[in-house]
């Protein structure tokens, strides 16, 4: 079968498409022909690998698909043959205790499909059946192989972490990535008044359209943090969502109200950064790490999708075959919402 694979960590260059065996599924498993996959940027994390990433190769890349299942192993009863379904990535054990109380995300051998396993750039995935969800009726295949990651981040983020209320201030750095413009979509459902951050106006401008109630270009605002307070009537937010990392991180604890909520997802701008302690403890702030989301979030979230008919917004489509040029343009940032595969048609 055709995939997009890495035989080294590296640049663009590395990324190939080529000829790899079919996956072999366990019998608790599925095999999904993969009809469409979305980008992440996990998958440029991974291309370029860190000290402690081993990856058997070829190492096929991608977390995020939407397919039909061809082939099912003989313990599988929750899905059957035929049905079209969306991939959650998150892989867990099951048996520790995190998982046993429900928080499959914070299981201590947690992986994510495309990183601890090979992924869905490829025309056939094997996954664990019980990772798997009926796709949602109202989507395309194209919306729906880009809905999980991003979506299930950003509910985790927003609802389960910072248990957001109707009518809070929302700060959503970076807005056209995946996972700020899935958190601005779900923190509209709650009448939140959402301040979005960009360095680009045409982003900022596309982002009003979805329902940004304020707008900064951090390129031509000195101060952010000031114009954030200024905005607020000198509160401050009372929640930070931060894909970003380190250059959005002195902003966060000065733009948040005092009590507020910083969630950090993403270290997309560095993973190192000072933090102010006496903002921490004076203005008794929560700070708090999210990964994706739980098998709770997950069914969580798409029965949001669903009753609210939300989609992913999506900012290209490509066949397989271009997956070097897709993960180029994510690389530059320049795409606004999620780029796709064309995987089997």
């Amino acid at each position: 079968m055709k995939a997009a694979v890495i035989y080294e960590h590296g640049g663009l260059d590395q990324v190939k498409i080529d000829d790899v065996p079919k996956p072999v599924f366990a019998e608790d498993e599925v095999l999904v022909k993969v009809l469409s996959a979305g980008l992440n940027h996990l998958d440029i994390w991974v291309r370029h690998g860190r000290g402690d990433l081993k990856l058997p190769k070829p190492h096929i890349l991608g977390s995020d698909a939407c397919g039909v299942i061809v082939a099912a192993g003989k313990s599988v009863k929750n899905v059957r043959v035929g049905d079209e379904v969306v991939l959650n990535p998150g892989l867990s054990c099951g048996k520790c205790e995190n998982c046993k109380h429900g928080q499959e995300s914070e299981c201590v051998s947690f992986g994510i499909l495309g990183l601890t396993r090979p992924g869905t750039f490829a025309e056939m995935v094997a996954i664990p059946a019980q990772n798997l969800l009926p796709k949602p009726s109202h989507l395309n295949f194209d919306e729906a192989g880009a809905l999980m990651l991003s979506f299930v981040t950003a509910w985790r983020m927003l609802m389960t972490k910072a248990k957001l209320q109707p009518s809070q201030k929302v700060l959503i750095h970076g807005i056209g990535g995946g996972v700020a413009l899935c958190a601005l979509q779900l923190a509209k459902l709650t009448e939140a008044e959402v301040i979005a951050t960009s360095s680009s106006d045409e982003k900022l401008q596309r982002a009003a359209r979805i329902g940004a109630d304020h707008l900064i270009n951090y390129k031509k605002v000195s101060d952010v943090a000031k114009r954030i307070k200024d905005i607020t009537a000198g509160f401050g937010v009372d929640i930070v969502i931060d894909t970003v990392g380190a250059a959005a991180w002195p902003i966060d604890f000065s733009a948040v109200r005092k009590g507020g909520k910083i969630v950090l997802c993403g270290v997309t701008t560095g993973a190192e950064a000072q933090t102010n302690l006496r903002a921490l403890y004076w203005n008794q702030l929560t700070v708090m790490g999210s990964t994706m989301g739980s098998n709770d979030d997950c069914r969580q979230m798409l029965k949001a999708v669903e009753a609210a008919k939300l989609k992913s917004i999506i900012d290209s489509v490509l066949p397989l075959e271009n997956a070097r040029e897709a993960m180029g343009k994510m690389e530059t940032g320049k795409q606004f919402g999620k780029i796709v595969l064309s995987v089997s048609g």
